[in-house]
């Protein structure tokens, strides 16, 4: 029932009377600019939010405390621009119930279904009761029947870790005698390394363990704190990274976009690596700055293998630096603005690499 775009238009289409049809699809230019706004709004934002939490608490995509905690605030500022507008509305769009209705109800029906629990509900009244109106409308109750609000919240629930295989028996003195017999050609030929960091070995300072309790605790009075106690400079080195053409920048999604395709093409090197590019300013002027730990004290074998590396610039930071230390918190937490030649930048959005 969660795909239901393509259902309500079905819907609409589907009614007889002409006039009712023209209400539900809106009878003028401003009437279908309205409902065309309402339905976008769902579409790009509502469900979005709403999918990522949900998808991370059923296990169908990796669980991320800081993006998990960004989706909820976004939800509550998108319930409150609903609640706003249906405190004097009974309908979003227009005086009667229209497409944009259905397609927005249909974009809340997951969240209020799942990740939404009474208690969130009883925050949002004005919302509730439009949606409840949308739901028991006879002109969608065949989609919105199934609709059962969730009695308690979906939440996270960290996975079991799985018993330890029991070692293996202990070869015989005949078997071992056997082992020893072979004649050197049957050994295997030493690999290749897949990676030229995979020659700098195994460290001390578990990388996955840092990545897990970035993920799943907060930030600053939880996560930096134990980073800074298990890192090891030896093994790491941290950089800060800067795109180089922030003055072709244009909207601030479409930076971030660029972020995430960076990232993507760093995926051979992501076992090495760890770190947040973030966006700051505003649309057509903004920038992108961030920090990022590699394995080693070279930045080069972790980058290159995006082809649009050399779009940045690397700058080596000393974390024994209290300036370097704190730029370092202050780009994986997100919460602090960025300094641009001595002016405060707020940070719009970023991207975690892991």
């Amino acid at each position: 029932m969660y795909n239901h775009r393509d259902d309500v238009y079905l819907v609409a289409n589907q009614v007889a009377d002409e006039k009712e049809r023209a209400r539900l699809l809106g009878s003028d230019v401003i009437e279908k600019s309205q409902i065309l706004r309402w339905a976008s709004l769902a579409n790009s934002d509502v469900m979005s939010n709403i999918a990522r939490p949900f998808l991370s608490f059923k296990g169908l995509i990796p669980y991320n405390k800081k993006d998990v905690d960004a989706c909820f605030v976004k939800i509550d500022n998108l319930a409150a621009v609903f609640d706003a507008r249906l405190r004097d509305y009974t309908f979003v769009a227009t005086e009667n119930i229209s497409l944009g209705d259905l397609h927005a109800a249909g974009c809340w029906a997951l969240g209020l279904a799942t990740i939404l629990g009474p208690e969130w509900r009883a925050k949002h009244p004005h919302l509730m009761r439009w949606f409840n109106t949308v739901a028991a409308s006879p002109i969608v109750k065949t989609p919105f029947a199934e609709v059962k609000l969730a009695e308690k919240a979906l939440t996270y629930t960290p996975p079991k870790k799985q018993k330890a295989e029991k070692p293996k028996a202990e070869k015989s003195k005949a078997e071992k005698k056997k082992d020893e017999a072979k004649p050197a050609d049957d050994a295997a030929p030493a690999k290749k390394p897949k990676h030229p960091l995979e020659a700098l070995g195994k460290s001390t300072f578990v990388l996955d363990d840092w990545k897990r309790k970035y993920s799943n605790d907060d930030t600053r009075p939880v996560a930096l704190p134990w980073f800074w106690e298990h890192y090891n400079p030896e093994e790491y080195s941290i950089w800060k990274v800067g795109y180089k053409y922030n003055d072709e920048l244009t909207l601030t999604f479409m930076s971030n976009n660029l972020v995430g395709g960076f990232f993507n093409r760093l995926s051979a090197s992501t076992k090495y690596m760890f770190g947040c590019l973030v966006v700051y300013g505003e649309n057509n002027n903004n920038g992108i700055v961030g920090a990022v730990m590699v394995r080693g004290q070279d930045f080069a074998p972790a980058f290159d293998v995006a082809p649009d590396w050399e779009s940045y610039e690397y700058t080596k930071l000393d974390p024994t630096k209290e300036e370097d230390k704190e730029f370092v918190n202050n780009m994986w937490a997100w919460d602090k603005p960025v300094v641009v030649n001595g002016e405060d930048k707020e940070i719009v959005d970023g991207k975690v690499l892991k």
